[in-house]
């Protein structure tokens, strides 16, 4: 946990501090950047995207963020039973419940945590040391994206003010830079398997026979058209950065379809190409695939390709 929490510090001090938000004209610089640094590390990489994620809302919302002096994480998991709820109370809103997959926790400082109200679905940010009250370390036994730390919370504590709601109810669902922070989860995806590929081109042999080669050649394929589609992506979302044409939705989902399934056979190609040999006993490469796996189960599979295809029906046509 050090180690990543350093990490995650580095980032901040450096990439972090001046990355551009989604739509305002770099927003592949953004896309690139957090892929980089999931190549190198993909929790610290997950971390990351969370962190830049909760400054790109907060922007979105026209309030300031501690992010100079603070790591930022994104508590958005609903769950199947209970989960975060928001009363109001004298001086603003009383905080209950758990929420699953809190990634970060015990190395962060803030979270914007999605809550239950009366009035919706709403956002509020918090500080963990003051609002999570119970932490359950038996809850993220995962080997696959373990430095991620996305452990069950309990939330608590003071009184929140009116200060700490990010938007009004269902703002964080609604807004545009929803579907841009999607793409930022699918750059994430990339840069794994950037660093899974990266990893196997440095344990070949001086002659590696033809069908090793042909499953590297395919897996730098699937490497490069999940940059494209990440940089067409990027562009769009600079052209309409408040998705007056209806279309973000529809792009993040086809990033996201493209680059998972571009991710999942990038993860085969290794496999053959390397056998199991470096999956056995190179950490590294190991840690890279179960940590890959992991997050690429994050993606709704059949129910967002069934979304787009609606999407695609109810245009009329494929453009």
């Amino acid at each position: 946990m050090t180690r990543v929490k350093e990490l995650l510090a580095d980032f901040v001090r450096t990439d972090g501090s001046d990355l551009p938000l989604p739509g305002s004209g770099a927003t592949w610089r953004r896309l690139d950047v957090l892929s980089t640094w999931a190549a190198r590390d993909l929790s610290v990489g997950r971390l990351a995207e969370g962190h830049v994620d909760a400054l790109a809302i907060l922007a979105e919302a026209g309030m300031e963020s501690l992010g100079d002096t603070a790591t930022y994480g994104v508590w958005a998991a609903r769950s199947r039973s209970g989960g975060t709820s928001a009363i109001r109370v004298p001086g603003g809103w009383e905080l209950s419940g758990r929420k699953e997959f809190c990634s970060g926790s015990g190395l962060i400082d803030r979270a914007l945590l999605t809550a239950d109200t009366p009035e919706g679905y709403r956002l509020f940010d918090i500080a963990l040391d003051e609002h999570v009250a119970w932490a359950n370390h038996e809850s993220w036994p995962a080997i696959g994206m373990a430095d991620s730390v996305s452990e069950t919370l309990e939330f608590s504590g003071p009184v929140l003010p009116e200060s700490s709601v990010v938007g009004g109810p269902d703002f964080y669902t609604n807004r545009p830079g929803f579907w841009f922070g999607a793409a930022g989860v699918a750059a994430c995806w990339y840069g794994g398997a950037v660093g899974l590929v990266n990893n196997f081109i440095g344990s070949l042999p001086g002659e590696p026979n033809a069908h090793v080669l042909a499953d590297l050649g395919m897996a730098v394929a699937d490497l490069a058209a999940m940059r494209e589609v990440l940089k067409d992506a990027a562009e769009a979302f600079d052209r309409d950065p408040t998705d007056e044409e209806f279309q973000a939705h529809y792009r993040a989902l086809i990033v996201r379809q493209v680059v998972h399934d571009a991710a999942t056979d990038v993860l085969a190609r290794v496999a053959t190409g390397g056998g199991a040999r470096p999956l056995c006993h190179d950490l590294d490469q190991s840690r890279r695939a179960a940590d890959l796996f992991v997050y690429l189960s994050q993606h709704h599979g059949g129910s967002d390709a069934a979304e787009l295809g609606r999407l695609a029906r109810d245009a009329g046509s494929w453009h």
